[in-house]
């Protein structure tokens, strides 16, 4: 009330006051928005936004700009927004806490060019209307929680450049126009297609694509696209990326993408293409080929592997390619990488004495060839499984030919151990959260990741590239008369999808940027002004949340100083009268606003022995809200309980579901624990993650509340208990989902986090049965200082704990991958670990029988996973699970080469490892109604000092 008070005395008495405040039409649309977003900008304090307020530019007295990227809003997007006529650019990217459907009035923003809401939690369908807006040259949606179609009335924007919809849930068809409806066909002038990691499905229709286009990124992977590839692709001569891969497609692929000279990287593996290997023989500007995990026919190696002199990545697992490579293939000047796994390459290895000084892998694992001419070459080559390594071992007894064995350098494992070096200086020590920059200066730098989608070399230990990208985004920044003084680049890692590289953006002559820097950086990186080099192709950045803002530079004026000087007489009286009831309200309000960003003033570090948590974006419930939600905690909405006590579902206004975890006095978990899973979850976002919504910290009481998984725990369907049946399919895809959370932990996390209580219960299905992994009460952080390994007390759960973390206290990702091993063979047996006193993992190794169907393991399986089918993929993924138990953590697999193997075992068992677990088994068979409900454990312990190692088995 106070808000709108103010909104109409200013309005009433601009023309007495003659203040310089934003049109009429202008102000109350911003007032809607400041009043709608429960965390906003606290700058947004004085009257005149155009002056006052950070993101926010003017043109006269009409906003034109709005900019606040990574400045952790929270709420939604009013219908309002229609009232700011004049906005031209609207980014709101890197706002988690931004949710709601996009307004149906956006498209009423006639003037809009730029609309930019990356990475944001926007949901449900993105509204038609954006289809009026005819001066939009950039829509960038991406990485969100869109749902529904593509709006066919998007191809109406005759501007329109960049068209980003990617990671979001989109589903259905690609439209196309018909006479009476629009569709991506008519946009002759867009240059970007980013549709990847969607759900979209059907043809892709041969109207599609025409010679009028001036496409350079076709981006369609992860989808559920089905039928051919068209041919009309062909006609686009302009196209520079193209990805298709992780579909459905099948047919031939079209003879005439020959003719897309300028096509860089081209990624068509994981779909059903069938017929002969494409002859790409004219595609002289190829740098990347992944056409791998196909149907193709058998075919001998195609000449044109020889004549592409750009090629840097060869990629071809599963093609069913025979002969003998030729020479002449290694001496490509700039190749770097070339993996045949899988096929039938025969006859004589000959890599030659002049190849490529660029060349770091060839994996040729899986195929015939009999013999090794050895030669100069000595980086990694991988001939496993070859004849030529059988023979070997059968004449020397041992086979120790290097070539012979799995390599584990982290170039095979797409990972590179990059940091950007300091610049001739010794690095400060810097005070806690700070971090010293490549000039050696300690600061609070802003951070993010930049995720590069297709980049056209696989190389990643070439420094020299990250030096070039370093070089050229420090230059962008100052171009852009930024105060940047350096900048860093970490940790790169390849996943099976894009190159994912942490950044660091660094202040210049102090320690911290203000708001209106922030979203200046944010923008350059959020709008793609900033250009990578050519190399790394299309990018998108995920910037984080910043925390330590500086003062900005302006005015800070307050609403009184400037009504009191300007106002006069009677009117002074009235507006003093006003402004000290204003002021009351707004009294109240912050405190009540001091509670919300300030949740932990109570917190009792001596009775935790653990600080007040330091939070990344969580969102902040009163206990009255959450009694509210959950009808007072009534045991009507109670669906679960476990050692930090029961949990509740309960119900937002906005209709989502939610659970809140509350816990209870008795509980065998405290403020550590608490604290430990509000800081990690609100710092990691993953699909197979259980999301952190908020928490309650107030009068004693602590609730955690996280998205609603409807159908419970791995245990309860493996146990009967939720009326799911999981067939050998969906166990598949169980074990997929939860290895790519654990992944995401160990290498995508910054840091990284073990999670050290992997198990069933702790393994969530949400309503397409995807995996969640949740409960991260246990979780340790890994730091700078500690990333070999952490001495801690031992913590896990009886039967999956790692025995060699058990021994020595020292704690690394190993033993989560331990632990997942023990998961893996309680899917195919759904028997606990540890039951009847005996252990799992012995009874596996003790009844195995290599030499039999189903290694002999008949009487330890499930009998509901399907044994009257058959089982493929079941003994790859028997051996995967076993050496994941290994004793010695050096002996057992990362998560991402888990995650990979799990992948291709999908694939062998005739199953798309990126559809939708609700869709991946005909077989599945609902026999009750699931039971839904947040299922934590109760199974935890905890052990300090030595006892014997057999009680980690049953007693």
């Amino acid at each position: 009330m106070g808000q709108k008070i103010l909104v109409f005395l200013l309005l009433v008495f601009r023309p007495i006051l003659g203040m310089a405040v934003a049109d009429n039409q202008d102000f109350p649309g911003l007032m809607t928005l400041k009043e709608d977003w429960k965390k906003k900008p606290p700058g947004w304090k004085g009257s005149d936004p155009c002056s006052d307020w950070e993101g926010i530019e003017c043109t006269g007295s009409r906003v034109t700009s709005i900019k606040l990227s990574s400045m952790g809003l929270e709420g939604t997007l009013s219908e309002e927004i229609q009232n700011l006529s004049e906005l031209q650019t609207l980014d709101l990217s890197y706002n988690k806490g931004l949710i709601g459907k996009l307004p149906q009035s956006i498209g009423k923003l006639k003037k809009l060019t730029n609309l930019i809401l990356v990475g944001c939690s926007f949901s449900g369908p993105i509204p038609d209307t954006i289809g009026s807006l005819e001066q939009l040259f950039f829509l960038s949606l991406n990485s969100n929680k869109f749902s529904g179609g593509i709006p066919p009335s998007i191809g109406n924007l005759p501007k329109l450049n960049w068209l980003d919809m990617a990671d979001n849930n989109l589903e259905g068809p690609i439209p196309v126009s018909n006479g009476s409806t629009s569709g991506l066909d008519m946009l002759l002038h867009t240059k970007h297609f980013h549709f990847g990691k969607n759900k979209l499905s059907g043809e892709i229709l041969e109207k599609l694509f025409n010679s009028s286009m001036k496409l350079i990124h076709v981006l369609f992977e992860s989808n559920n696209l089905t039928g051919k590839i068209p041919s009309t692709l062909g006609l686009v001569q302009t196209l520079e990326v193209v990805r298709f891969d992780r579909n459905n497609l099948v047919g031939k692929v079209p003879s005439n993408l020959n003719s897309l000279t300028n096509v860089s990287e081209l990624y068509l593996s994981n779909n059903r293409l069938s017929g002969p290997v494409p002859d790409i023989t004219g595609m002289n500007n190829l740098a990347y080929l992944d056409m791998s995990n196909n149907s193709f026919d058998v075919s001998d190696i195609p000449t044109w592997f020889s004549t592409l002199t750009s090629l840097t990545t060869l990629i071809m697992e599963r093609t069913k390619l025979k002969g003998e490579l030729p020479v002449d293939l290694f001496s490509l000047p700039s190749l770097q990488t070339v993996v045949l796994k899988n096929n039938q390459v025969n006859g004589t290895l000959d890599i030659g004495t002049i190849y490529s000084n660029r060349l770091q892998l060839i994996d040729l694992q899986y195929n015939s060839i009999t013999e090794y001419k050895k030669g100069l070459y000595s980086d990694t080559l991988i001939l496993a499984n070859n004849p030529v390594c059988q023979e070997t071992e059968t004449e020397t007894g041992t086979g120790t030919e290097s070539y012979c064995k799995v390599s584990t350098d982290s170039q095979s494992d797409g990972n590179s151990t990059y940091t950007t070096p300091s610049n001739n200086c010794v690095p400060s020590t810097c005070n806690p959260n700070q971090i010293s920059s490549p000039n050696c200066r300690c600061a609070y730098p802003y951070t993010g990741i930049l995720e590069f989608r297709a980049p056209s070399f696989s190389d990643l230990g070439n420094k020299s590239i990250y030096k070039e990208l370093e070089n050229k985004l420090l230059t962008s920044f100052q171009s852009h008369q930024l105060l940047v003084d350096s900048v860093a680049l970490s940790d790169p890692k390849k996943g099976s999808i894009y190159l994912d590289l942490s950044l660091e953006v660094f202040p210049y002559s102090r320690d911290r940027f203000n708001r209106t820097e922030i979203s200046e950086i944010g923008f350059l990186l959020s709008n793609q002004t900033f250009k990578p080099p050519k190399y790394f192709g299309p990018f998108v950045f995920h910037g984080d949340e910043y925390e330590n803002y500086g003062e900005t530079e302006k005015s800070k004026s307050s609403i009184g100083i400037i009504i009191g000087a300007a106002a006069g007489g009677s009117v002074l009286v009235l507006l003093l009268l006003l402004v000290g009831v204003y002021a009351f309200r707004q009294k109240r309000r912050a405190e009540r606003s001091s509670e919300i960003s300030r949740p932990f003033v109570l917190w009792d570090a001596n009775k935790t022995s653990a600080g007040a948590p330091q939070l990344k974006g969580a969102r902040w419930f009163s206990y009255e809200e959450l009694a509210k939600y959950t009808n007072n905690f009534s045991t009507a909405n109670e669906i679960g309980s476990g050692g930090f006590g029961k949990v509740y579902r309960g119900n937002l206004p906005t209709g989502e579901l939610i659970a809140i975890k509350k816990s209870e006095k008795e509980s065998k978990q405290g403020g550590r624990e608490f604290k430990t899973e509000i800081e990690l979850l609100s710092r990691v976002h993953h699909k197979n993650l259980v999301s952190l919504v908020g928490f309650c910290f107030e009068n004693n009481e602590q609730l955690l509340i996280y998205e609603y998984v409807p159908n419970g725990s791995l245990k309860d369907s493996l146990s009967g208990k939720s009326g799911i049946r999981l067939d050998w399919m969906r166990r598949l895809k169980a074990s997929l989902g939860t290895a790519r959370g654990l992944a995401y932990l160990h290498e995508l996390a910054n840091p990284p986090i073990i999670h050290r209580d992997i198990k069933s219960t702790n393994v969530l299905l949400d309503d397409h049965l995807n995996a969640k992994v949740a409960d991260f009460g246990l979780s340790k952080l890994i730091g700078e200082d500690d990333e070999d390994h952490i001495s801690t007390q031992v913590k896990g759960t009886m039967g999956y704990l790692d025995p060699e973390y058990y021994m020595s206290q020292q704690l690394t990702e190993k033993s989560d991958v331990y632990s997942f091993g023990v998961l893996m063979l309680e899917l195919i047996t759904a028997r606990t670990p540890i039951e009847k006193g005996k252990y799992i993992v012995r009874e596996v190794q003790k009844t195995l029988d290599k030499n039999q169907g189903l290694y002999n393991l008949h009487r330890l399986l499930d009998p509901s996973i399907g044994l009257a089918t058959k089982l493929r993929g079941f003994e790859k993924y028997v051996d995967l699970a076993l050496r994941c138990v290994e004793e010695a953590g050096s002996d057992r697999p990362t998560m991402s080469e888990v995650v990979k193997e799990i992948e291709n075992i999908m694939e062998l068992a005739g199953l798309n490892p990126n559809a939708d677990s609700a869709s991946a088994s005909a077989s599945y068979e609902e026999v009750s109604k699931p039971s839904s409900h947040y299922s934590p454990n109760n199974e935890t312990f905890y052990c300090s000092g030595a006892f014997p190692p057999s009680q980690i088995e049953p007693q």
